[in-house]
């Protein structure tokens, strides 16, 4: 094996299945009397998750995500989280309000400066005391958040997003149910789905690979290969939902033990200074990163294992066992073409913004997993290509 060590953590317990919403009741039990629920602002309707609380006697305080988590936001939501003296946390949405219910449920149990235990903009101190249980039931199919140690959070006066990172923020639960995923229409399912495919590919080739994570990567690729499209086509094709929902968790699991690379590492800075969604950002810059990465590794040496890597990449998305590194690149590049994903230009970015662009992610932990290092100027050639 390349990398036969490792550290694995995850969610303490995972739950994944078509209903498994049901078994929230048992769940909760024993965990306190009122919950808070970080929600989004759209879909899905969440009467079922309400009537199951209401049922088991649980009062609940509901807190509306309509942005990617914020400060001001995290400040609001723990205040009210601590005067109604909440017990523990649901986070029932997409990856934003996941990730805010990871902060709220840590940050309720922590007192000071947020900034004291953020990266990049702060202290990025460690935790001081365990999160409130917390219950992530995700309803897309893109970040795997429900199952990381991290939460994005988006700095708004300084246009960048970073990362509260630590042990105690890995949920108690991870309820996966793809019947939830059903009502996601179908410009989000393309957006989230390429997040979900981006993060199975970059654990695979990041210098930081492990034989599990391998493990998990070889199994989501082709399934988001063959099921991405079908669910952005027909959201009622619960085979396909349930595909995306798995590619979904094990990028989760892959990122949190394996690291990313230069696709998430560019899309963070990208992300906090321009509203627009991270899935789209991944899908732009995608083929480029993979272009880019297998030409710098095919000319260095001993790198023969790597190389595979990418050839591997290309038989599974393309089904052609004899698939070139750039007949594989091509495939996805279609792929997010099918589904109407634009380019960075269409997103109102411009050469102008490289430099600041790469300035940023120098910083990005996830560039730090990248399998090369990548000087200014071939980071300037992906941003190029990805326009």
């Amino acid at each position: 094996m390349e990398n036969d060590l490792f550290d694995f953590a995850t969610a303490n317990r995972i739950i994944f299945g078509k209903g498994k919403l049901e078994l929230l009741s048992d769940i909760i039990q024993g965990l306190g009397r009122h919950v808070i629920v970080v929600k989004g602002k759209s879909f899905p309707d969440p009467k079922r998750l309400y009537e199951i609380l209401e049922t088991s006697g649980i009062e609940r305080t509901e807190y509306i995500v309509s942005t990617e988590p914020n400060l001001e936001m995290l400040i609001e939501a723990v205040s009210i989280a601590r005067q109604a003296k909440c017990d523990f946390v649901i986070g029932f949405g997409g990856g934003a309000p996941i990730d805010a219910g990871k902060a709220i449920a840590a940050l309720i149990n922590n007192k000071g400066d947020i900034l004291n235990y953020l990266e990049v903009v702060g202290k990025g101190m460690p935790l001081g005391n365990p999160s409130k249980p917390y219950i992530a039931i995700p309803t897309t199919s893109g970040t795997g958040s429900e199952v990381t140690r991290n939460a994005v959070i988006s700095i708004l006066d300084k246009r960048v997003k970073v990362s509260m990172r630590d042990a105690y923020l890995l949920p108690s639960v991870a309820l996966i149910d793809p019947e939830l995923t059903v009502s996601v229409p179908p410009h989000i399912t393309a957006s989230t789905g390429m997040d979900a495919f981006t993060q199975v590919i970059e654990p695979y080739l990041t210098k930081n690979t492990n034989p599990l994570v391998d493990m998990f990567c070889r199994e989501a690729i082709p399934r988001a290969a063959k099921s991405l499209y079908k669910a952005y086509k027909n959201g009622s094709d619960m085979n396909a939902r349930v595909d995306m929902s798995f590619v979904s968790l094990l990028g989760g699991l892959s990122l949190a033990n394996a690291k990313l690379g230069a696709v998430h590492g560019l899309a963070g800075p990208i992300g906090g200074m321009f509203h627009a969604p991270h899935g789209v950002i991944c899908a732009a810059l995608l083929p480029a990163v993979m272009v880019v990465n297998a030409e710098l590794i095919a000319s260095a040496d001993n790198t023969e294992q790597k190389v595979a890597r990418f050839k591997d990449i290309a038989r599974w998305v393309t089904g052609d066992s004899s698939a070139t590194i750039h007949a594989g690149v091509d495939w996805i590049a279609n792929l997010a073409a099918k589904m109407k994903i634009p380019g960075l230009a269409k997103l109102g970015i411009s050469p102008s913004d490289f430099p600041e662009i790469i300035k940023k992610s120098r910083r990005s932990s996830s560039m730090k997993g990248n399998p090369v290092l990548l000087t200014e100027n071939q980071m300037h050639r992906i941003l190029e290509m990805s326009l």
